[in-house]
């Protein structure tokens, strides 16, 4: 029996061009046919034949990326993401049902709750009795590989996601790190990542717990 293609997972839905004030992408809409899911990815320049080419996988967060929760980190790491990108050229992939490190926008405000009860982001997760990080980079790379995209330097503090990316078949030639915004309301949640989460976020140290 013949093993199906990987590219054949996702279908590309739509693209056309983007203006945004980092300046204009094109923006390419692919399904995930497993569930259903549409993700984006936001191409700036002509990527044609390029090595190491400049990434971002980025897990959705409809309050950090859209209301600019000073909880976490996310809707900075958007924005410089983006303008990198927007200057060298390179993909930005916007990771949809990510929410939450995947627990969904309804769960996540729960965890909120417990947090301010005394609770760190894992034992929120724990305490709700839902995975402590659910996510899936695979998506990523077959978004990549659909855009003949091969090699790759990827922007990220989780190594996670660069194990991930590079288990689909994408070379992650270098990791590049990202500076965290840190206000006294993220301060403990970007310690947890680090101490709990395996993050590499430079300039924080410690744990909340």
């Amino acid at each position: 029996m013949t093993a199906p293609n990987q590219k054949s997972l996702i279908t590309q839905v739509s693209n056309a061009k983007v203006p945004t004030s980092w300046g204009e992408f094109m923006c390419f809409v692919f399904r995930d046919e497993t569930d259903g899911i549409e993700h984006l990815a936001f191409v700036s320049g002509d990527l044609k034949n390029k090595e190491n080419v400049l990434v971002r996988a980025h897990s959705e967060c409809i309050t950090g990326d859209i209301f600019h929760s000073r909880k976490c980190d996310c809707g900075d790491q958007l924005d410089q993401a983006m303008s990198s990108i927007s200057e060298v050229g390179g993909v930005f992939i916007y990771l949809r049902g990510h929410e939450g490190r995947g627990i969904g926008i309804g769960a996540k405000i729960q965890a909120y709750a417990l947090q301010e009860q005394g609770l760190d982001t894992v034992q929120a997760n724990e305490k709700l009795g839902l995975p402590i990080d659910g996510r899936n980079y695979a998506i990523a790379g077959l978004i990549l590989k659909t855009l003949d995209i091969t090699s790759i330097k990827l922007i990220t503090n989780n190594k996670s996601k660069v194990d991930e990316i590079e288990a689909s078949g994408i070379n992650v030639a270098e990791r590049i790190s990202l500076a965290p915004n840190v206000t006294t309301e993220n301060l403990s949640y970007l310690q947890t990542k680090n101490a709990k989460l395996g993050h590499l976020i430079e300039g924080i140290e410690g744990s909340d717990k």
